[in-house]
Formats: structure tokens, sequence, C-alpha cells
């Protein structure tokens, strides 16, 4: 009978254990809700008009505005696309406010160097943005990113970022090489 009685016992305890569970990836879908709704929150605020990028058909929750349209061929982004670009990185709060001081940022004035990169070797966020949003040398644009195409769940203290850092990227096109 005690046999019996622990089996019953061990059964239950399994079958509790297989309840709803918390997995990483609902985690990183329930924060990607949470981040996508602070960017939508902050657009509709400040009455900007952005686009959604997709990859493959899938929403990512990235949005991009064009601020001012270059000139010129509009290239092919791609994970190979160098980009030579000025940008400032600010920090968009939970409450929808923009961080005062940026977190990063290249010298403005177009006389001055500027970094270039390559598209597959940056967050994903830039990488994605700049392919959907194919726009020219000499564009300015903004990109919006949630944390999962950025930084994710892991704090960057050296340059001021909490965890699930939601971002907005300021840019200036100044080269791009297939």
């Amino acid at each position: 009978m005690n046999r019996i009685l622990l089996i019953f016992l061990l059964f239950a305890v399994g079958l509790s254990g297989c309840s709803k569970s918390n997995t990483g990836a609902d985690q990183v879908k329930a924060q990607l809700a949470t981040d996508t709704k602070i960017i939508t929150n902050y657009l509709q605020a400040n009455n900007i008009i952005a686009k959604q990028v997709d990859s493959a058909n899938v929403v990512t929750g990235i949005y991009y505005s064009i601020d001012a349209i270059g000139t010129g061929v509009t290239p092919l982004y791609t994970n190979s696309t160098q980009v030579t670009v000025g940008y400032t990185g600010y920090l968009l709060n939970a409450n929808g406010t923009v961080a005062a001081n940026p977190f990063a940022q290249t010298k403005a004035a177009t006389t001055d160097f500027h970094p270039s990169y390559v598209l597959g070797a940056v967050i994903e966020g830039w990488a994605l943005g700049f392919e959907q949003a194919r726009v020219p040398v000499g564009t300015s644009l903004t990109l919006y990113i949630p944390s999962k195409y950025a930084y994710g769940p892991y704090a960057q203290p050296q340059v001021g970022l909490p965890a699930n850092a939601v971002l907005i990227f300021h840019f200036t096109v100044y080269n791009v090489t297939n």
C-alpha cells in the first residue's frame, strides 16, 4: 500500500512540474512585446512616422524613419556591406522618455573621421534596419531598436545601458561599400 501511495505521490509531483513553464523563449517574446509597446508609444507621442522592419516576414519590433533622404544610387545592403556612418545612440526609457545624454556617438561634422562597420558585425538591429531601409549615401535616418536586437538581457555598464535597453540611433550615412 505504501508503495502505491509513494508512486502516486511521485506521479502527482511530476505532473505538477509540467504546468506552464516560463522558458527563455517565452521571456524573450514577452520582453519584445514590452519593448515594441515602448517604441510605438514613443513614436505616437512624438508624431513620428516610422516604418516597421520585418525579417523574412517576421515582425521584429524595429522601426526606422528617414529624416533626410540622400542622393545617388540606392545600394543593396547585406551582412557583408560596409557602412561609414556618423551616429548618436540614446536609451529610450520604459516611461517613454529619451535619456538626456547619448551613450555612444561619433563626431557630427562631415569633415571629421567616421567609423566604418560591416553590417554582419554590428548589433542585429543595425543590420536589419539598414537592410530594410535601403537608403542612399547622404541619408539621415533613425532606428528604434528593441532590446532583443541590441544587447538583450545583458547590461552594458561600460556605456551606461541597463539590461533590456531599448535604443534609438540617429545616423548619417557617409559611404556604403559592397
